[in-house]
């Protein structure tokens, strides 16, 4: 019988990982009837480019973490700080740090157990956020043992109480791997307990 993988091996799988094949996918913010097309270039680092005005946020992995950074057009790159993690983006739900999927970085993410999804076996996995550098103080993943993608995430503030929902629509082949295709993104009332807006996360295919 193999080895059960731990937590890390498993995230590691779920990741968009620039040491792959280069790849360009062309992508959208859907909210409501607005588009808002992006390009992600995977290619050493994860970058996320968007036009009018032109913009980049970029994500580099390291071996102890992740450094992120943005760039405008006329104006040199420059680190995102803290503080703008949970800034939203394109008039989106959809801050910095969703966009980007930091919290899949984080050290010491811990095995729950196994859990059913929309039919599919996953892996949970709970991430702690680390102290004052994010708008969760908790993650939790969902991870399909057979294809290692991501099903859904859900993100908790400091008090326990989801604020975030993600949850992934369907996916598609592209370059012989499994790739997103839908992702809806839910921000919650934490306190009425109720979903407040929907954005969702598309990839159209590959970039030109």
């Amino acid at each position: 019988m193999a080895a059960q993988p731990t937590a890390e091996e498993i995230l590691a799988r779920a990741r968009l990982d620039p040491a792959r094949e280069p790849i360009r996918l062309a992508a959208r913010l859907r909210v409501g009837r607005k588009l808002t097309p992006f390009v992600i270039n995977v290619a050493r680092t994860v970058r996320y480019e968007f036009e009018n005005p032109a913009q980049v946020i970029e994500l580099e992995p390291r071996a102890d973490g992740f450094v992120l950074t943005e760039k405008f057009t006329d104006r040199p790159s420059s680190a995102v700080r803290v503080a703008q993690f949970d800034q939203r983006l394109r008039d989106s739900d959809i801050t910095y740090e969703d966009l980007s999927m930091a919290f899949l970085y984080w050290s010491r993410p811990r095995l729950l157990g196994v859990e059913t999804v929309t039919s599919r076996q996953c892996w949970k996995i709970e991430i702690q956020a680390p102290r004052g550098r994010s708008q969760y103080g908790v993650v939790r993943v969902w991870i399909d043992q057979a294809s290692g993608a991501l099903l859904r995430l859900e993100g908790f503030d400091s008090g326990g109480r989801v604020v975030r929902r993600f949850s992934v629509i369907s996916a598609q082949p592209i370059e012989g791997q499994w790739m997103l295709r839908q992702m809806r993104v839910e921000s919650f009332d934490p306190d009425r307990r109720r979903i407040v807006s929907r954005t969702y996360i598309e990839v159209t295919g590959k970039a030109g």
